[in-house]
């Protein structure tokens, strides 16, 4: 039996003193203080927007709660039972404000490690032991996460699949109609470029877990490394790409963070001229000037559309960026779009080794 998600709690960092991530959170995102916990030199600060948390861990250890399900000891157990590792066994923590139970399991993810909690026990804002923190009353623009991105090794994807399927309860999303689970959906980026694959997993009906995506490279870039062979060098190994957050409005979002001075990737050249591009933002109810202003991306059809934006790497190392997503009833990720992506960061990338 798999330990079933019922929904995603949060998704923590664990980065150095002074690293501006959880600044940037605030001051480019529109995220805001939740609650915060300090002990033995190290703080751990919790910030919302909407349904989506993020845990900005400095200088704490990798073991933090990312998963929520309801009975935490038998989902452990479960997990045991399947061979999966645990470094930390179910803890029960509290405080005032009632108690918490996790278990933290090692994924075969790389360093991504899953925490298991139980809190249906705890009346606070957060955690037991967090501090809850005053929020300012302008409303964030992200409402939840929609999509985990992890970068994985060259046909790592099955084996993964069905770690997730077994411990997890994830199944296969097809990305396209009859796509084959062991394959994915792969987009090449065009000639001598390689390309792309992804394999998309999502709990059963009535949870609240973001999809899950898989994503590897495919071979036959014809120099150098694509941008997910420089995240396994640069991370030194497979892990969390980007995250996908969902907007309501993403125009409002976009237009919010570059006033705030977030740096967005800028699509490929000629997106916006492709034959039958300005027809396809016209059909979506948009204008295809200001999606271009603003470097946003939409794909779909058959009334069905979705609109992205993606940000540079909120880290030195070039590891880890967000992507900010708006649906209009599409459930993929828009394979010109995934294409475009690619493309963008292949060309951010080159730009910053002329720099260097």
């Amino acid at each position: 039996m798999a330990a079933s998600a019922r929904g995603l709690c949060h998704i923590a960092f664990h980065v150095p003193a002074g690293q501006p991530l959880a600044q940037d959170l605030q001051r480019l995102f529109g995220f805001q203080p939740l609650a915060v916990r300090e002990a033995e030199g190290w703080r751990q600060l919790a910030l919302r927007s909407g349904d989506a948390v993020f845990l900005v861990n400095e200088g704490a250890g990798p073991q933090e709660p990312l998963y929520g399900l309801a009975d935490t000891g038998a989902a452990a157990q479960a997990l045991v039972a399947r061979g999966c590792s645990l470094p930390v066994p179910p803890v029960t923590v509290r405080d005032s404000q009632g108690i918490a139970t996790y278990a933290v399991v090692r994924s075969p993810v790389g360093n991504l490690s899953l925490t298991l909690l139980e809190r249906a026990g705890f009346g606070g804002p957060f955690l037991p032991g967090f501090r809850p923190l005053p929020s300012a009353t302008r409303p964030g623009w992200i409402s939840h996460v929609d999509h985990l991105t992890l970068a994985c090794t060259c046909g790592s994807s099955p084996t993964l699949m069905r770690w997730f399927h077994d411990c997890l309860d994830f199944h296969h999303l097809p990305l396209s109609p009859g796509e084959d689970p062991e394959l994915g959906l792969q987009v090449t980026a065009g000639s001598g470029q390689g390309g792309l694959k992804l394999t998309a997993l999502q709990t059963p009906p009535g949870s609240a877990v973001p999809t899950l995506v898989l994503a590897e490279s495919l071979p036959g870039a014809a120099s150098g490394q694509d941008q997910v062979e420089q995240f396994l060098a640069r991370h030194r190994g497979p892990g969390l790409q980007h995250v996908g957050l969902y907007t309501p409005n993403i125009m409002k979002a976009t237009e919010g963070v570059a006033v705030a001075g977030g740096q967005l990737l800028a699509p490929p050249e000629g997106y916006y001229q492709q034959p039958g591009k300005e027809r396809q933002i016209l059909a979506a109810g948009h204008e295809p000037s200001l999606l271009a202003r603003q470097g946003i991306l939409l794909d779909g059809d058959e009334g069905k559309f979705l609109l992205q934006v993606f940000t540079k790497s909120l880290f030195p190392e070039d590891t880890f960026f967000l992507e900010l997503i708006q649906r209009e009833g599409a459930t993929g990720f828009g394979q010109g779009n995934i294409r475009a992506l690619w493309q963008s960061v292949q060309e951010e990338q080159a730009s910053r080794d002329q720099e260097t």
